[in-house]
């Protein structure tokens, strides 16, 4: 099992957002999470992703832990798009960064500085990262925006690649991806109950 969580509850900002949130995710697998703006979706990644705590329930995740490709793309703007990736690869404790640049479609980019590629090259980079972070499990907020239809393609096609070599990916996205290895589900049935107006708050005791 790659990812599994129990009765999972988040907030955003002290507000409770999700609750009771349980799912598990098999090797070979994508898991496509849907709702709609505000449901929740990147505030369940940051979770698993460890960069905030859940109020409640547990995460059990590989003992390498996962990749996350968040909506930022984390790029130092003053270095060349050869030399983030490096940084990265370097951090992840990765050989060769060229078969993640020719993957997606960076080669021909990897001297130009990160602050003059487009948002679309820069999306790219972003999700190039992935294949020099050495984890089986990715979690993916939104990993299609920026792109064109052939980089969506190229991201596709990385992806497929992964899934198939035993890896898995938890992904929130709008949009129809089409991969068969993939199921679907809507984080409306998990929304947090809002409190009652003038209820009793006991920390307040």
């Amino acid at each position: 099992m790659m990812l599994e969580l129990v009765d999972i509850s988040v907030a955003r900002g002290g507000v409770p957002v999700l609750e009771g949130v349980t799912l598990t995710l098999g090797a070979g697998r994508a898991l496509i999470i849907r709702g709609p703006n505000g449901a929740g979706k990147t505030t369940m990644l940051r979770t698993i992703a460890g960069l905030q705590p859940p109020v409640s329930g547990r995460i059990v995740l590989p003992p390498e832990g996962a990749a996350y490709a968040a909506h930022a793309d984390g790029l130092k703007a003053t270095l060349t798009v050869a030399e983030n990736l490096r940084f990265w690869a370097d951090i992840f404790g990765a050989g060769d960064i060229g078969p993640a640049l020719a993957a997606m479609a960076l080669a021909p980019l990897r001297d130009r500085m990160a602050q003059n590629l487009s948002a679309g090259q820069k999306r790219r980079l972003g999700l190039a990262r992935l294949l020099v972070a050495q984890r089986r499990l990715w979690l993916l907020d939104e990993p299609t925006v920026s792109l064109d239809a052939a980089s969506v393609a190229l991201f596709l096609q990385v992806l497929s690649g992964h899934l198939q070599q035993g890896g898995a990916a938890l992904i929130a996205t709008h949009i129809s991806l089409g991969l068969r290895e993939a199921e679907e589900i809507d984080l409306g049935a998990f929304r947090a109950t809002a409190p009652r107006a003038g209820a009793f708050d006991g920390a307040f005791a």
